[in-house]
């Protein structure tokens, strides 16, 4: 039954409570061990979890500042500049005073608050205040509305949408963990030259196996290092550039060409140090020049390329022109050229040769010019076998979770409400296989 839950007031059955900044300039209260949030950092959340910030106080900032140290599981709503964005604390912080927390009473379960937040969110912009920038004040939570079941419901509707939200946030790890296994073998093989070095050393035997080093690999492999323009490297490699291996994939499409469903993605979607693209939207609305990109083909954001915005492409679609679609000559040549365009050096490279002091841009013409030692067409297919694999995990991961997000932003309104029951809810997750 639609609207069954009694509506109460959200500073009946929580407390907000304001954040606070120790003084910038009493040097000691900044730089400790104690997690310190703002909006941005709210804000920046893609999950549920507020795990990172820009900033860490000190004891002595935290007690002579307005900032309080909350626990882990605590919910924050950001007060100012992007109003409504919300998070749970992903172990105990403080913050500043751009955010609430919410304590909620014994009448109230603290994962059912959130997701009752998260589905009226909607009500609660119209109650901001401001006339040049929106704001939450502690008066907005005395009219802002939630819906109330029996606190067993409360419990087990946030147990039903906590589990979605939970294989997304597994999801979203575990492409970090790929992610971050390949750079370290990219790192070792490409950069350090490990292999090369362990046999150097005699730390590798022929029909031996190392950590990230197969029996089967050690024939791929020098035994030598040689002096070269660009330092030593292995014995048989090549020095050459970016442009020997990759090519700037140019399909401009005009306006009219786009279906407007046509997945689009912009800078704003791309993550900062991250190849998985779990965001995009559509191609609705767009009136200017775009770039088609397909599934697996490597995306680089030109504009402020400090930014560190470099991707995988999870879909077909199209991009912003302020996004160089990247591609291997040869598909042997993908994970080594993901390796190169995805490191620090060549996105500080980038933003070294970059024009422009307000909104500075790298282009191809720079990037294709970047120097690298180049090993042997088989190593590099040797390591897109190994790589390629987990990138695939990772798109797959992402589709999976924008399933996931679809059926748990479908039946939070409808739990939260009591226009669906649980065990309703749960026969639906069951007919849809997860």
């Amino acid at each position: 039954m639609a609207g069954e839950w009694p509506n109460v007031e959200i500073s009946h059955v929580a407390t907000p409570i304001i954040g606070g900044t120790p003084s910038r300039s009493v040097a000691e209260y900044w730089g400790g061990d104690i997690p310190w949030a703002t909006a941005k950092d709210v804000a920046a959340v893609s999950g549920r979890y507020l795990e990172h910030v820009e900033e860490c106080i000190s004891e002595e900032g935290l007690k002579n500042s307005a900032a309080k140290l909350l626990p882990k599981g605590t919910i924050v709503i950001t007060a100012r500049g992007t109003v409504g964005a919300l998070a749970q604390l992903g172990r105990a912080m403080a913050f500043n005073q751009t955010c609430y927390a919410l304590l909620p009473t014994d009448a109230l379960d603290n994962d059912f608050l959130f997701y009752a937040l998260k589905g009226t969110l909607a009500e609660m912009r119209a109650l901001t205040y401001g006339t040049i920038f929106e704001t939450i004040t502690t008066q907005t939570f005395d009219h802002w509305l939630i819906p109330l079941p029996p606190l067993p419901e409360q419990h087990a509707i946030a147990h039903i949408l906590g589990t979605l939200d939970d294989k997304i946030e597994l999801n979203r790890r575990m492409s970090q963990t790929l992610e971050a296994m390949a750079r370290v073998l990219f790192k070792s093989w490409f950069v350090d030259f490990e292999p090369v070095r362990a046999k150097l050393a005699g730390r590798w035997q022929r029909g031996q196996s190392l950590p990230g080093l197969p029996a089967h690999l050690y024939d791929l492999f020098p035994d030598r290092l040689v002096d070269s323009e660009l330092g030593e490297i292995p014995e048989g490699w090549g020095v050459g550039t970016l442009g020997d291996v990759a090519d700037h994939i140019r399909r401009n499409v005009q306006p009219g060409q786009i279906e407007p469903q046509m997945p689009y993605i912009a800078l704003e979607h791309m993550p900062r140090r991250c190849i998985a693209l779990s965001d995009w939207g559509t191609a609705e609305g767009i009136e200017s020049n775009k770039f088609e990109f397909r599934k697996g083909e490597i995306l680089f954001g030109k504009l402020r390329p400090y930014f560190h915005k470099v991707g995988v492409a999870p879909v077909d679609g199209v991009c912003s022109t302020d996004i160089v679609v990247v591609g291997p000559r040869t598909p042997h040549w993908f994970a080594f050229v993901l390796g190169v365009v995805s490191s620090d050096d060549f996105v500080e490279y980038t933003n070294a040769g970059s024009t422009g002091t307000k909104m500075p841009r790298t282009s191809w013409t720079e990037m294709v010019r970047y120097e690298i030692a180049l090993p042997p067409k088989a190593l590099a297919a040797a390591f897109t076998d190994r790589v390629w694999p987990q990138v695939d995990r990772i798109i797959a991961a992402i589709h999976e979770s924008h399933t996931l997000a679809a059926l748990r932003d479908a039946l939070l309104p409808k739990l939260i409400s009591g226009e669906l029951r649980v065990k309703d809810a749960e026969r639906l997750i069951e007919k849809v296989g997860l």
